[in-house]
């Protein structure tokens, strides 16, 4: 398919800059086959069904932005992929300024090597510590990975916890899963008053999540790959619930394309890890997931390509008009929508 069918035209003033307080006052566009209905994210244990089971991404963002010195020269860089031991691969602002061997100083204890230059920006870089003493060291320096759309990628301090989700547990993503941002202590209580469960599955998610697609057909991009894991209690309990009748309902497409993943064609999930690059696009046959929530997308994205092909991309055209009329607040810190499939 062209990319430019996924485009739409967004007034600026419709991206949220800060995140809804509290977070479960946000608002919901449920996007069904009959239409669309304007509800809250606290509409939630009414718009589900006993029975059904969220899935979020249980992902814990690092505070992978870091600002260093070259010599006199600032330099920005985003880890955005693990490569063993000290080295992470980032994107270096600017990096025709750097070169291998160059030292990058964050802290008068904390410096990075270049090991690599690549294509785009991108660097390898050698960090002076790995595993808990390299956490500690950018939790202590670094900063949280907004997205650009989001105050120039600028974050405060209230980003340490407005850009994390409840679910966080497990170090590694350079990007929130944000769907999940919207749940509280509150709205799971109501969840489990009204008899809908809950479990979690990892992604990591990749700096890849917001880089732009260039080419001009879906089947000439390569997608970005992510590490995740699911585990074999969790493979269990959905087989067990979808065999119960109930719905697999993943929070966010990092849950989504993990399940996917993760799934074989009869539909039955089983235990898996590594890195997934799974590109879902229209015509793609969804296999363990019944519904979504999931927030509002950037055009030609490839978030935008996969809940086209989850609940229809005309459908989506429809929703995406009607948030932009109703004034609904978009991206990362906006509005999340629950998607139905495009034949409920």
């Amino acid at each position: 398919m062209r990319i430019d069918e996924f485009d739409f035209q967004l007034p600026e003033d419709r991206i949220a800059q800060h995140p809804a307080r509290p977070a479960d006052a946000a608002r919901l566009l449920e996007v069904r086959p009959d239409g669309l209905g304007d509800y809250g994210v606290r509409d939630l244990p009414r718009l589900l069904r006993p029975g059904d089971l969220l899935v979020f991404n249980d992902t814990q963002v690092i505070p992978a932005r870091l600002v260093g010195h070259r010599d006199a020269v600032r330099v920005e860089l985003t880890l955005h992929k693990p490569l063993g031991g000290p080295r992470w691969a980032a994107f270096a602002r600017p990096a025709k300024r750097l070169k291998p061997g160059q030292t990058v100083r964050i802290a008068e204890d904390f410096a990075a090597e270049v090991a690599e230059k690549r294509d785009g920006g991108e660097v390898v870089l050698e960090f002076d510590r790995e595993g808990a003493a390299l956490m500690a060291a950018l939790d202590a320096h670094g900063h949280m990975p907004l997205p650009p759309y989001i105050r120039g990628g600028e974050d405060e301090a209230a980003d340490r916890a407005d850009y994390q989700t409840r679910f966080a547990a497990k170090p590694g993503a350079v990007a929130a899963p944000t769907a999940a941002l919207h749940f509280t202590d509150r709205l799971m209580a109501e969840l489990e008053a009204a008899g809908i469960e809950w479990t979690t599955v990892t992604l990591h998610v990749g700096a890849g999540t917001f880089l732009p697609v260039k080419v001009e057909d879906t089947r000439d991009h390569i997608m970005h790959a992510e590490y995740g894991v699911v585990e074999a209690a969790t493979a269990e309990r959905v087989n067990a619930v979808r065999a119960a009748g109930g719905r697999i309902v993943p929070v966010g497409t990092t849950s989504l394309r993990l399940l996917e993943t993760a799934a074989g064609e009869d539909g039955v999930l089983r235990p898996w890890s590594g890195e997934t690059d799974i590109f879902i696009t229209p015509g793609y046959r969804f296999r363990a997931a019944d519904l979504m929530v999931t927030n509002f997308h950037l055009p030609k994205s490839t978030l935008l390509m996969l809940v086209a092909a989850f609940s229809g991309l005309e459908r989506i055209k429809a929703a995406y008009a009607h948030a932009v009329e109703a004034e609904y607040r978009f991206y990362s810190y906006g509005d999340a929508c629950l998607l139905h499939p495009e034949k409920d």
